[in-house]
C-alpha cells in the first residue's frame, strides 16, 4: 500500500452518456406520440349497444392513460439521470480546470 493510487474521470464518457440519454428521449417522443394518438379509440369502432361497450371502452381508455403514465416516469427518470449526469460532469470539468491552475 505504499504507492500512490490515482483516480480520474472519464469526461468522454461522461460526454457520452449524456449524449445518449438525450437520444433516449428524443426517440421517447416518438413513444409517446404514438401511445397519445396512435392507440385512440373512437366510439363505435368495436360496435354499438352491446352489454359491455361502456365497460370496454372504459378498460381501454384505463389502460391507455396508464401507458402514457408509465411513459412520462421513464421519461422523467431519464431526463433526471441525464440532468445528473451532466452537472458531474461539469463538476469534475472544473475541479480538473482548478487543479490544473494550481500546479502552474
Amino acid at each position: 500500500m505504499g504507492g500512490k493510487e490515482e483516480y480520474g474521470v472519464d469526461l468522454d464518457a461522461l460526454d457520452q452518456v449524456v449524449k445518449e440519454l438525450n437520444q433516449v428521449l428524443k426517440d421517447m417522443g416518438t413513444s409517446k406520440s404514438t401511445a397519445k394518438s396512435s392507440t385512440f379509440l373512437a366510439k363505435g369502432t368495436l360496435g354499438k349497444g352491446f352489454s359491455e361497450e361502456s365497460e370496454l371502452y372504459g378498460a381501454h381508455q384505463n389502460m391507455k392513460q396508464k401507458i402514457e403514465d408509465l411513459i412520462d416516469l421513464v421519461e422523467g427518470l431519464v431526463d433526471k439521470f441525464g440532468q445528473k449526469s451532466s452537472k458531474v460532469r461539469g463538476a469534475y470539468q472544473d475541479a480538473e480546470a482548478d487543479n490544473s491552475v494550481s500546479m502552474k
